[in-house]
Order: structure tokens, then sequence, then C-alpha cells
């Protein structure tokens, strides 16, 4: 427990993503004394699960590595992974917090060998590619995980198979007995950056996610394009595992649309563009077509969409398609809407479908927990100038180049609010 004035200058920033790293690592390196908190298994957030960046295309685990670093070289930062929060009480300057440290079932003497990995013979869903292809119930969460430790699934614990590998592990590090700890801890501010989780697209039933065979999502599709995903990187229709020649993204899935989700989350035109390239790139003879309502590629980013104008194999419809059949003979997905700049009614057949789902705030699924704190229709935290500041996507929609941003700003007005409190 943090108590006396350490803890009045002590932050905690709930969320490990690229906006809570960057706010606990521009606080720390300034002095401050920065508690990091995580519900997955790992840090790192939506970052990580990203093939490329736009608009530069490079990939994302070379910025991750730097953050990563730059936690391991500055002993101000202490991080908990698969720990939540569960209570926030006080006013700034004195927050009393309680935390939720749910179990990994391998302790901290793991070394990742992944002897454990070979000896188990359970596999689940991975969660990490969005249940896209099987791992092991013990495992590593990704090529690049942060920190780099096995975790145990939750039921596998519970069962024989898993206290039999207790045996295997050379360091001793599988503890399937491992319970959940409640901490109690006095901080001075706390910056809020849970992030958002992909739109459920299962939800826009005339798009027949989930029913549809060869209709897919775009971070679905982002870890598909991955060298370190599901299919190895090779972009392939989910029905049959065959290159897709004709593939279409489709904007807006469920975003802008009061019946799902009302607002726009600002990146995802952006983010299929991108994606376009993975198709070009990996088949150059393959063609790409892009269903949008408007386009939203504002200043540095326009270059990037003339770009992909430029490229012919490219073609863009203004539509937002009405509904998704499958034709039964060969699973592909028909698209059926009107041209809006034309009025012509198309049904056009493809390989495969992408659907843009939107960003939805974590914050909406589950509040900040604790008092008076401001959220807007969306479910997005306001920041109205207390000890509790929201951060990137937990405060509002923007790319990775915004939610850096957002964390700095984040970490400046964390010390202002603890620089007001007297004491």
């Amino acid at each position: 427990m943090t108590s006396g004035n350490a803890a009045h200058k002590t932050i905690l920033v709930v969320g490990g993503g690229i906006s809570g790293l960057t706010a606990a690592l521009e606080a720390a390196e300034v002095g401050y004394e920065v508690i990091l908190v995580e519900k997955n298994p790992y840090l790192g957030g939506r970052v990580a699960q990203h093939h490329k960046y736009f608009p530069k295309l490079c990939s994302p685990t070379c910025g991750l590595e730097i953050n990563f670093q730059r936690i391991r070289n500055n002993p101000r930062v202490t991080f908990h992974t698969l720990t939540e929060v569960e209570k926030v009480e006080g006013s700034a300057g004195n927050y009393q917090v309680r935390l939720r440290r749910n179990p990994r079932y391998v302790n901290d003497k793991c070394t990742a060998c992944g002897d454990c990995a070979k000896a188990c013979e359970v596999e689940i869903a991975n969660p990490f590619n969005f249940g896209l292809g099987k791992l092991k119930a013990i495992h590593n969460s990704h090529d690049m995980a942060f920190p780099n430790r096995f975790v145990m699934d939750a039921e596998f614990a519970k069962t024989d198979a898993a206290k039999k590998l207790v045996a295997v592990c050379p360091v001793g590090a599988i503890e399937p007995d491992m319970q959940p700890q409640m901490v109690d801890l006095t901080v001075g501010a706390v910056i809020w950056a849970t992030g958002w989780q992909p739109y459920d697209a299962a939800k826009i039933r005339p798009y027949g996610f989930g029913s549809n065979a060869n209709v897919t999502t775009n971070m679905r599709f982002e870890r598909m394009s991955s060298a370190y995903g599901p299919t190895g990187g090779k972009i392939q229709r989910p029905s049959d595992g065959q290159a897709p020649a004709s593939v279409a993204f489709i904007q807006c899935a469920g975003s802008r649309d009061h019946n799902y989700l009302p607002f726009c989350s600002r990146i995802c035109c952006l983010a299929s563009m991108k994606q376009a390239t993975y198709v070009r790139e990996q088949y150059p003879d393959a063609q790409v077509t892009l269903f949008y309502i408007d386009l939203r590629a504002m200043d540095r980013y326009e270059a990037f969409q003339k770009k992909i104008e430029a490229d012919p194999k490219v073609e863009w419809v203004k539509s937002k398609p009405a509904r998704i059949e499958e034709n039964p003979a060969n699973k592909n997905p028909i698209v059926i809407g009107e041209d809006t700049l034309t009025g012509v009614r198309y049904r056009r057949e493809f390989d495969l479908v992408v659907l843009a789902t939107g960003m939805e705030p974590n914050a909406a699924l589950q509040p900040v927990p604790a008092a008076n704190v401001p959220t807007d229709d969306y479910g997005f935290v306001v920041n109205d100038g207390g000890g509790i500041i929201a951060v990137g996507c937990a405060a509002g929609p923007l790319d990775v180049a915004g939610a850096v941003q957002s964390g700095t700003a984040a970490a400046l007005k964390a010390i202002q609010a603890l620089a007001q409190v007297k004491g």
C-alpha cells in the first residue's frame, strides 16, 4: 500500500495500450512514481495486434519495443498485467484504489522456454487472433509479448492435466492453484487509458458475419495479414484457404448508424486503405473494391489516400450496402445495395468481404468504478478537470499518432493535478 507524501506524487495508469504506455513513461521520466495496470497478460493493447501502421506501413513492433525498453530501464514504473481496477474513491491527491490481480498460474520464474506448451495436449481458441486458430492452453500471448512470460487458461488451470504440467517446468514456474489477489493503494492521480474493442459485427445482422463463411472483420484481417498471425501472413478465404481474387471492404460497418454504433471512429477509412495495400502487395492481379459513405483522410493522410486512388486495381463505390448474401455453390459473399452517385442498384459477388467495424470504448462496456466520472452519449469518458484523466480511445476515437499525443498530454494533466494538491 502506498502511503504518506509519496502517495500524493504517485500516478496510477489504467490500461497498457499505446496511450497508457506513453502517459506512464512521460510521467516517470520526469520523476514521478507510476503504477501501470493492464487487464490482459501483456502490454501493447490493440497496437500489438496490428500488422502495419498507416501511412508509412511500418511494423508496430518497433515502436512498442522502444517503449518496452524504456519501461525496463525506468525503476519509477511498476506494472501489473492481468489486473483490473475494482474501486476508486477520494479526490485528486488522495485516491483510494482497489485492484484485483487475476492469476496467471505462472510465476515470475518463467523463462518462456516453452517446455510446458510442448507437453500440454489441450488447445484453446487464440484470443490474440480474435479466435482465429488454436494455441496451447498454456502459452505466450504472442511472439512479441511483454512481459515475455507464459500464461495458463483459467479453465484449464482447474483440470488434472494442468497439475501434471507442474513437474514439466524446469524452474518451478507453474502454479495451477494460484488465486486472485486484492491490492489496496493510495495514489494522487488516475489516468484512464482502457482503450477500445472492435464493435461486434455479429450484431449487424444484414451483413451475415458468423453465418457467411467469407465475411470477416478489419481486425481479423489485420491478424491474417501478419506473419505472426493464424495464417502466417497469407491472406486467404476462411472457408477454403484459397487466395482471394476479389476483396471488398465495407466502410462504416455498423458505424454512423443509430441502430448500432452511432458515431464515426475516424480511422476506419484509412485502415481499409492500408489493408487494400496488403491485398495488392500479396496478389498483384487481385481486384479491391471499397464501399464507402464518406472518405475521411485529413491533413497528411490525404497523400496516403491519393496513393491508393492511383492504383487502377482499387475501385471506389459510394454506397452503404444494404445486405450481404452467400452464394451456396462457392461460399462467395454477394454484396447488395445502391451506388448513391449513379443511383444504380448492384448485386456483386466477391471472394472475400472485410467489414470495417468501428471502435467501441471499453469504458462504455465497463464504466470507471468511481463516482461522478462523466461520459458522453457514446460512452467515452469526458475530462472535467478532475484527478481522473481519460486518455487515448477511452476519451474518443484516435489513430496511433493521436493516441501517443493524448498520452503525453494526460501525463502533463496528471502532473498539474498533483501540483495543485497541498502538502
